[in-house]
């Protein structure tokens, strides 16, 4: 249901229901859950996270009966793991390998990195089965996209494709699905062996800032790079860049 193995410094957590294009159930929220605090108790400073098969993740699962409360999975499941994923210490990829839909284009988006297959796309596609918009879409797309496009993915369900993706700033790179795994790789590499708490930071001070005033979001700025300056990878980084050397990072 769900596979994990350490990589170097990092984690590599896979959605495996490929049978299923790795739909959201309950149980696979559970172990995908699991995994993630597994990758960090683990000490990985890096997650990257895809899907087996022909899917990254075909969204929430609907089956007869109805649910009497299609919120309950949110409030009891979907909600948890995306605000774990919000406050993760440190960097969170995905590597879209095919179809990301409904809650699991939602989960995408709440990847620090998306590297999107030229055969993936993205689709918001909640109202078209009439539902609203879950996972954090309805936060996220407009603060990503601007009003407009956000509405307009969310009303119509339309999909995007890697390359649109990557022009409106979904994505931060399309490759050829050949490639897709080692370029993931690559960068769950780069990422696990950098600066870990400064990482930790970007990714504490821009979520905040999203919801701050300039002088509140320039106050966290100096409290945060207070804490940097203490690290032992800024004592590090300053070295190497006065030897002209790469710098040795150790994530402390």
């Amino acid at each position: 249901m769900i596979g994990f193995e350490r990589k170097g410094e990092g984690a590599i957590i896979r959605l495996d229901q490929p049978e299923r294009m790795n739909a959201l159930s309950e149980p696979m929220v559970e172990a995908l859950d699991a995994a993630v605090d597994a990758a960090v108790a683990s000490g990985a400073r890096a997650i990257l996270l895809t899907g087996s098969g022909r899917a990254f993740c075909a969204g929430g699962t609907l089956s007869e009966p109805l649910p009497d409360d299609a919120g309950r999975i949110l409030e009891t499941h979907i909600n948890p793991l995306l605000l774990k994923l919000a406050d993760l210490p440190i960097p969170l990829i995905a590597a879209v390998n095919g179809p990301a839909i409904g809650a699991g284009a939602s989960i995408a988006l709440a990847a620090d990195m998306i590297l999107m297959s030229r055969s993936a796309f993205l689709s918001y596609a909640f109202a078209q089965v009439g539902l609203a918009p879950d996972g954090g879409a309805s936060w996220l797309l407009p603060r990503t996209l601007g009003w407009h496009r956000a509405m307009g993915l969310m009303m119509t369900g339309d999909r995007i494709d890697a390359e649109q993706a990557v022009t409106w700033g979904l994505a931060w790179k399309a490759v050829d699905p050949e490639g897709l795994s080692g370029e993931a790789e690559a960068l769950l590499e780069r990422l696990s062996t950098g600066p870990t708490l400064a990482y930790a930071a970007v990714r504490r001070t821009a979520r905040a800032a999203l919801d701050l005033g300039f002088a509140q979001a320039l106050d966290l700025e100096r409290e945060a790079q207070a804490d940097a300056g203490r690290t032992a990878d800024f004592k590090e980084g300053a070295a190497a860049f006065l030897a002209r050397r790469p710098a040795q990072f150790i994530g402390r």
